[in-house]
This record gives structure tokens, C-alpha cells and sequence, in this order.
């Protein structure tokens, strides 16, 4: 029989909506057109069109052979103005919200889940609690305390003559250094509160565009009903994080303040205990007994409840974002009049006490947190294992261990080089010859041992770049077969095999990640148990152990030392260079493009996730459009704007995904977030969208260190992939190449002619325009059996 005649395509207007990747872009660039016009939005991210195309919609017979386009910029919500560079220092806490996110494919695991979401919690609170602990360490111990109570290290900082013991001002007596010190940390815990309020203004508390759809909100996979299940991105409060960024802010807040009472109060509370005096111990005990109720709501808070995303969660815990954080300032307040009262005869010597049982617990905590955490990843793997799932499920602890890691970094390396600038000639902690005693012994042993996780990192590095080379090699007679170059140029060969195998070496990251988060946990085990056991910095604890052995071992805390020391310095350059340098400051939001993407579901201080604005926008934009001119659409993603397509399809009504097409290049969809986040972005979520979607094509090149494959196979529907494309498009000169193409690799799709032509298919796929049929009445499709809970830990 002869081939069913084809539905009539529709007349009517088809849009092109293009998404940039990481980096950004400009509209004129996007669009090749100088002459370009802002439809919707504002300066941070807006939809521009060229300035011919402002009417088109009144002029369909114009756009017959080609579609309308449009340029979605959102590059300034990650590398906007010059305060984002400072976002650099909020790293660690950007890496642990990731973890979050890590988290294995689970079905019907709610308990285990929630589990998982509070144990990364935990981890990030501990987080706040070390950077609170190290600007204490800074200004409180070290200043205040050490130097400022030390004649020989207080009259060579002119600043700190009126807080010196020799001066006997009215600020010489230890405790009113110390709550006069304690402005700092407590100014530093106001601006992270600050900016995390700014930002949830900004970005959660943006009420995206909502229409009710018929389908159910799941979590994993298709179930057993008659419309398919969206997955966790398309809920309806996914990009909507205002009530849970709002109580983890006031608990970290709270967190901080009673980080800096406790080294406030501790010091003078146990010199009320030891010598009579004019203060009551009784006093200094209702504090202490007073920060561990604080500390205990703290956790209940942290603890209590997830992430509501089934619904728009309008709701807010005013007390709990008033009071708690008040609470905890006004509780400051009194520990620092307890500290100030005078007390005769009091002096400062060594450390400030209860500075090093703080930096201990947070580690050891951590430690216990990041194992438990480990634990809850191989059960929910077991329990359902995704072949594409990285490290067998251990991605989030192994990202988790990383955050602690760049915590450690950041906390010793200011607190070394502060030591070492205040102590001038002499090594802090190294007896005699040191002004002051320096910063806990945890601090130097934990950087003694970076020397060594260097060295065991040479190892798998020099296993990659074998590897890599004889790839390159092998590579070589596969790009001569392909071009059919008759005499084939071996630099030109050499290069192009180079590239290829050097874009693979993404596919590694997983096992180097998980190599160095397990040597920095056993290691950072050691340094623990050895200034626990010695009481003393490395270079001291092992005199005696014979001449290499001690050799050694300074060798590695004065090495650790400067490396630590070195890193810091490495941040603070970086953001400073990017806070003056636009294009600086872009290559740094690369990183956020990346890091930033998902929302803040663990640390209420990180960097603030610019898809709660563009997944909104995009969405919003593909429904609107569609629903008043009923034409098609192809959204065009490029790198992690095809992330966010796919995000802003799934958030799509079923009947305007109908109408839809999804062009993706250089998309790290299954590369990268397949395998690290395979909870939102597994095979089974892919093949859902790629079913609920009307056409989807993606475009890769062998040369992508970034992109890659969707890798649905043939029982998903239509092929999705197409490549490796071509990369250079020839190989030599040609008449209509005339000059040495170059290796586009990640970048350039649209060059390609491929891009077109697959352009022009998906909109030849599309559906006909049909009168809007009636939703269906009175069908109740919210109980989904082995549903996911509410809350998406």
C-alpha cells in the first residue's frame, strides 16, 4: 500500500530561540547583526531580536524560508558587575550545594533521601562555622589576643598600641580585646547575611510564570499512568526556592554570631572559674548554657525540612528568620560585656583557649559526616544503579570531601600568612624562637600534609598523560582514513588526533576526583590524630625521630605553610584582578556558569543560582509566544544554555511541548550532568523529555572537551544524535576553502552547515497547527503510585 499522504505543515511563523553557553555573549554577535533591539527583560538578562525582525509576526510571508530569531543573554547574571568577582571567596560553599545535587537515582527511598539531604546540610553548616572560626582565629586570637598581649610583637604594629598590655589603656585588658576584635567576624557574618538577602530578592524570591497542566509532577522515570511523569525540573516550585533559602539563611546567620560568642566568652568564663573575681562563674555558665540551646535550634532548623517543589511555596517562618538570627546577635552582645567587665590581674598567654577544641570538632565532624554521607550514596546506588552514575554513586560525598577541603585551604592559609606577617622573622609555633605561640597545631598539621597530596597526585597524572598520548597516536590513522587526504600533512594529523584525545580527557575527571577526595579524607585523618596525640606543629612533634624524619617533616609543615598560604593569595588575586577586568570577570563566571546552575538547597550563602531567573524567562517565553501565534519554535542551546533549555522545556505544559523542537550542540547533558547528577538528568529523565518533546537533535564534535552524546538508543523514538561532526570541516585548501581551517571544538556549531540543515528538519518536523482541543475535566492524576515525597532532599 502506498505510504499515508502527510498532514499539510503549517503557514504559520516559526521561531528560532537561541540560548548563549558559558561565558556569554553579546545579541549582536548571537544574532549577526549589529543593529539589534531589546524585546523583553532587563539589563541582566533579556530576549533581543534584530531590528528588522521587531514586527515579524505581522509579516509571516516574509519568514517562509527561515524562522524568526531571538537571543536569550543571561551572561550578567553570573559575570555582571564588579562585586561578583567577590563571589570567588564563597567557593567552598558553592561546591557543597553541588553535593547536594549529586545525590543517586532513588525510588521509593523517602527516609534515605531525606537523610542524604540533611547530612549535606550539616556539612555546609559546618562550613559556615569554619569560616566564622577563621576570621575569629584572625582577629581575636592572633591579633587580639597573642600579639597584642606579647610586648615584642605589639610594638612593632603601631595599629595595635592601644590595645597593648605594656600601654595599660583602658582596651589592654584581655577581654575587652577580644569584644572589640569580635567586630570583625561579626561584620563578616552581617555581610554574608546581607548579600544572601540582596541575591534571594534578586533570584528566589522571582514568582515564575505558572499554568496548570495535566500531568503529574514524579520524580524518576515514567509510572504507570496515562500522561507521562515530569521529572523533579519540571515542578512547579523547583526554580522557586524562596522558604528554604530564607531558614537556612537565618540558622547559618544565627550559626556565625554564636561562633563568635563562644570564642568571646569561653576565654573569660574559664578565668571566672579558676580566680575569684569580680564576675560570677554563674554568668559565664548561662552562656555557655545559652549557646548550646542556640546551637541545638540551629540544627532543628537545618534539620527539619527540605525543599517544597510540587507547589509554589509562598510561605515564609517569620519567626524563625527574625527572631532566630536576633536571638543569637543579642546573645553576642551579652557575651561581649561578660568579656569587657574588669577583671584585675587578668593577662593573655599562648592560645586563646577553646580556639583549637572549635577547629578540631568542625574537622573531626566533618569527617563523620562526609563517611555517613558516603554511606547513604552506596545504599541508594544498590538500591538503584544507573550505569552512568559516577564513582558508583560516591559523587556527592567525593564533592562534599572537596568543599571541606577548599574550606581547610581557605581557613589555614589566611591564619598561616596572618601568623607569619605578625610573628615577622620568626616560624609561629616553633618555640623560642617565635613571638607568638601561632594558630592551633590542627592548622600546621592539616597543611603538612598538602606536600604529600601533591606527590600522590603525580602518579594518576602521569598515567593520563600516557594514556593520552597513546590515544593521540592511535587517533592519528583515524583522521587520515576520515578525511581521505591523498597526501595527508602529519603536523596536521598530530594536531587534530591531539585535540580529540586531550577533549577526552573529561571523561577522567570522575576518577581523579574521587582519588583526591579520598587521599585529602585519610589524610586529613592523620593530621587530626597527630595533633591530637602530640599537642604540637609537625616540625616539633617528631624531634628526636632522627635527622631525615625530622628533616622531613619541617621540610613539610614550612612547605604546606607557603602552598597554603599561596592558594589564599591565589583567590584573593583573582577576585581582585576580575573585580577591575570585565573580561577577567567573565572567564571567572565560567565557573559559576557551571557551579551556579542549581538552586540553593544547602548553603544559603553561595553564589546564587541564575536558573531561577532564566528557566522562568525561557519558559515563560516559549509559552507566551506559542500561545498567541499558535507557530513553532525551535529552542537552540548551545553548552550550558542547552542545559537550560532543556530545563525550560520540561517546565512546558503538555500541549506547548507539542509545539516545540529542541536543538542542542555542545551540550554536557549527559556528559556531565547525566553522570553527576543522575537524579535529575538520568536515562530515564531523558528519555521522558525526549518522548514529551515533539523533535530533539543534538550536534557533537569529537574535539568537545565539553559536549558529547545524549545516548537515549533506538527504543527511545528518533535518533537524537548526530556526530561526531566534522572538526575542521576539511582537512587542507580548498576552492572554497582557500585558507587552513581551524578546530572549532567547542565552540562555532552554527559554522558547520550541519547546524542549518538539522534546523530546517526539526522545523519540518513540527506539528501542524490545530484548533486547541479541551482539557480534560475531573481527571485526578496527583496520586502516582511509588510517587516521590514532597520535599526533594
Amino acid at each position: 500500500m502506498p505510504p499515508p499522504t502527510p498532514a499539510p505543515r503549517s503557514p504559520g511563523p516559526a521561531l528560532e530561540l537561541l540560548v548563549h553557553g558559558v561565558g556569554g555573549t553579546t545579541p549582536q554577535e548571537m544574532l549577526a547583526d549589529p543593529r539589534t533591539v531589546r524585546v523583553t527583560g532587563d539589563t541582566t538578562a533579556a530576549i533581543y531580536r534584530r531590528s528588522a525582525d521587531i514586527d515579524a509576526e505581522q509579516h509571516p510571508e516574509r519568514y517562509r524560508e527561515k524562522p524568526i530569531a531571538e537571543a536569550y543573554c543571561w551572561s550578567n547574571l553570573t559575570s555582571g558587575n564588579g562585586s561578583r568577582a567577590l563571589w570567588l571567596l564563597l567557593l567552598p560553599f558553592m561546591v557543597i550545594n553541588l553535593a547536594h545535587w549529586m545525590r543517586p537515582t532513588a525510588r521509593r527511598r523517602p527516609r534515605a533521601v531525606r537523610l542524604y539531604g540533611v547530612l549535606v546540610r550539616l556539612i555546609a553548616l559546618s562550613l559556615t562555622v569554619l569560616l566564622t572560626a577563621a576570621a575569629c582565629e584572625v582577629a581575636l586570637d592572633l591579633t587580639a589576643w597573642q600579639c597584642a598581649g606579647v610586648a615584642a610583637c605589639s610594638d612593632k604594629r603601631s595599629w595595635l598600641g592601644f590595645l597593648s598590655a605594656e600601654q595599660g589603656g583602658w582596651w589592654s585588658q584581655p577581654g575587652r580585646r577580644l569584644a572589640l576584635a569580635a567586630l570583625v567576624p561579626t561584620a563578616l557574618v552581617g555581610l554574608l547575611w546581607f548579600l544572601s538577602n540582596r541575591t534571594w530578592s534578586a533570584y528566589e524570591s522571582q514568582r515564575p510564570l505558572t499554568e496548570a497542566d495535566p500531568e503529574d509532577m514524579g520524580d524518576d522515570g515514567p509510572a504507570p499512568t496515562a500522561h507521562p511523569v515530569r521529572p523533579a525540573l519540571g515542578r512547579p516550585g523547583f526554580w522557586y526556592g524562596r522558604r528554604l533559602v530564607a531558614r537556612l539563611r537565618a540558622a547559618h546567620t544565627a550559626a556565625g554570631f554564636l561562633t563568635v560568642t563562644a570564642a568571646v566568652t569561653e576565654a573569660g568564663a574559664r578565668h571566672d572559674r579558676a580566680v575569684p573575681g569580680p564576675v560570677a562563674p554563674l554568668l559565664g555558665r548561662l552562656i555557655e548554657g545559652a549557646l548550646a540551646v542556640g546551637l541545638l535550634v540551629v540544627l532543628w532548623v537545618v534539620c527539619r525540612r527540605g525543599r517544597s517543589e510540587r507547589r509554589l511555596d509562598n510561605r515564609l517562618d517569620r519567626a524563625v528568620i527574625t527572631w532566630l538570627p536576633g536571638a543569637a546577635l543579642a546573645l553576642l552582645v551579652l557575651a561581649a560585656v561578660h568579656a569587657a567587665w574588669p577583671r584585675p590581674g587578668w593577662t593573655s598567654s599562648g592560645r586563646l583557649p577553646g580556639d583549637t577544641t572549635l577547629f578540631r570538632a568542625v574537622s573531626v565532624a566533618e569527617g563523620i559526616l562526609v563517611v555517613l554521607l558516603a554511606a547513604i550514596s552506596l545504599y541508594l546506588y544498590r538500591c538503584c544503579p544507573e550505569p552512568r552514575t559516577v564513582l558508583r554513586g560516591l559523587g556527592g560525598p567525593a564533592v562534599a570531601m572537596l568543599a571541606c577541603a577548599l574550606g581547610g585551604v581557605m581557613t589555614g592559609g589566611v591564619a598561616q600568612r596572618v601568623a607569619d606577617w605578625l610573628d615577622g622573622p620568626g616560624s609561629p609555633g616553633m618555640g623560642r624562637s617565635a613571638l607568638i605561640a601561632g594558630p592551633p597545631v590542627l592548622l600546621s598539621w592539616q597543611a603538612s600534609v598538602i606536600p604529600a597530596l601533591l606527590l600522590l597526585l603525580l602518579v594518576p597524572g602521569a598515567v593520563l598523560g600516557v594514556r593520552t598520548w597513546l590515544a593521540a597516536r592511535r587517533l592519528e590513522a583515524v583522521v587520515d582514513a576520515e578525511y581521505g587526504e591523498p597526501f595527508p600533512d602529519p603536523a596536521r594529523t598530530q594536531r587534530i588526533a591531539r585535540i580529540r584525545a586531550t577533549a577526552a580527557l573529561t571523561d577522567s575527571a570522575p576518577g581523579m576526583v574521587g582519588i583526591v577526595s579520598g587521599a585529602t579524607l585519610f589524610l586529613g585523618a592523620g593530621a587530626v590524630a597527630g595533633s591530637w596525640a602530640t599537642g604540637e606543629v609537625p616540625g616539633l612533634a617528631l624531634d628526636g625521630s632522627g635527622p631525615f624524619v625530622e628533616s622531613v617533616a619541617e621540610a613539610a609543615q614550612s612547605t604546606g605553610s607557603w602552598l597554603i598560604g599561596f592558594g589564599f593569595l591565589v583567590f584573593v588575586a583573582c577576585g581582585r584582578r576580575a573585580y577591575r577586568d570585565a573580561s577577567a570577570r567573565r572567564t571567572i563566571g565560567i565557573l559559576w556558569d557551571v557551579g551556579t546552575f542549581w538552586p540553593r538547597a544547602a548553603h544559603p550563602f553561595a553564589p546564587p543560582c541564575y536558573a531561577e531567573r532564566a528557566v522562568p524567562d525561557l519558559a515563560s517565553r516559549m509559552s507566551g509566544w506559542t500561545g498567541r501565534t499558535r507557530g513553532r519554535l525551535v529552542i537552540s542551546g548551545h553548552s550550558q544554555g542547552s542545559v537550560l533549555a532543556a530545563s525550560a522545556v520540561w517546565q512546558l505544559p503538555a500541549r506547548t511541548r507539542s509545539r516545540v523542537a529542541l536543538l542542542t550542540y555542545g551540550s554536557p547533558i549527559e556528559r556531565l550532568y547525566a553522570r553527576w547528577f543522575p537524579a535529575y538528568f538520568g536515562a530515564g529523565q531523558l528519555h521522558g523529555l525526549h518522548r514529551s518533546v515533539h523533535c530533539w537533535r543534538n550536534l557533537w564534535r569529537a574535539t568537545d572537551p565539553i559536549g558529547g552524546e545524549i545516548r537515549l538508543g533506538e527504543d527511545s523514538g528518533p535518533e537524537v544524535d548526530r556526530g561526531p561532526l566534522k572538526d575542521p570541516l576539511v582537512y587542507g585548501r580548498t576552492p572554497e576553502h582557500p585558507l587552513p581551517e581551524p578546530v572549532l571544538g567547542h565552540s562555532d556549531y552554527q559554522a558547520d552547515p550541519v547546524f542549518a540543515e538539522e534546523r530546517a528538519a526539526l522545523l519540518e518536523r513540527l506539528a501542524p497547527v490545530l484548533p486547541q482541543q479541551a482539557e480534560p475535566v475531573g481527571e485526578d492524576v496527583r496520586a502516582v503510585p511509588g510517587g516521590p515525597p514532597d520535599t526533594a532532599e
